[in-house]
Parts: structure tokens; C-alpha cells; sequence
């Protein structure tokens, strides 16, 4: 992989990590692109920012908070796009990320197209 992609989608899910720490459903919507999707298991299915959004202002409003990702591993998926999987926990749950697909964009930045993880309490 090679290093701007890397550093690109260490520093945009971090971004993620921080909005969702500070209580910003806003800025976790932010680092998904315009189109995405996201599978929250057992939750459901989310298209596009403005749904991706809603479920992460119901998730803050319901008090999780303190996300860490245990072990992330980062791998390439072509020349723009990388996938990130790791497991997780907060303070009223832990689960599972099966797939973050990043995509550099033309800024240089990554943001997220796909989403696929799972929560238990």
C-alpha cells in the first residue's frame, strides 16, 4: 500500500474517532461519502449521509461514547481505496468492524463508501 493512502485513512478514521468522542454525529456523517453505505448490525441499513447521520445522532443521544479500535488492520483495495477491520468497544458496547472501505479523494483525503460492522451490548 502505498504511503499517502495509508496515512490518508489512518488520519480520516481518526477524524471519525474524535467526532464520535466529542458527541459530533455531524462530523462522524462528515467522513462518509455523499452516497455511502453502512450495515449496523443488528441495527439495520443506512444510504447515504443524511440516514448515516440520523443513526449517529440516535446512537450520542443514547450515551455511547469512548469508542477504541483494538487492533486495526489497513489494507490496500486498489490504488485509491483501502479497507480497514478491527475490533471495538465504548463504554455501553463492543462489536466488530468487518469493513471501513476508504477512498482517497481528489483533495487527497479518505472518506468512507462502505461501512459494515456489528454491535453487542
Amino acid at each position: 500500500m502505498n504511503s499517502e493512502l495509508e496515512a490518508a485513512v489512518k488520519e480520516a478514521s481518526q477524524k471519525w474517532q474524535n467526532a464520535f468522542n466529542a458527541g459530533d454525529a455531524q462530523g462522524c456523517a462528515n467522513c462518509y461519502e455523499a452516497n455511502a453505505v453502512m450495515e449496523a448490525k443488528p441495527f439495520g441499513t443506512y444510504h447515504g449521509r443524511a440516514e448515516i447521520l440520523e443513526f449517529w445522532q440516535m446512537l450520542i443521544r443514547e450515551g455511547f461514547s469512548q469508542v477504541e479500535y483494538l487492533n486495526p488492520k489497513i489494507v490496500a483495495s486498489g490504488e485509491s481505496s483501502a479497507i480497514l477491520s478491527s475490533d471495538w468497544k465504548m463504554n455501553k458496547a463492543h462489536g466488530n468492524i468487518s469493513k471501513e472501505l476508504w477512498v482517497l479523494q481528489p483533495d487527497g483525503t479518505a472518506l468512507l463508501r462502505e461501512d459494515y460492522f456489528s454491535a453487542a451490548s
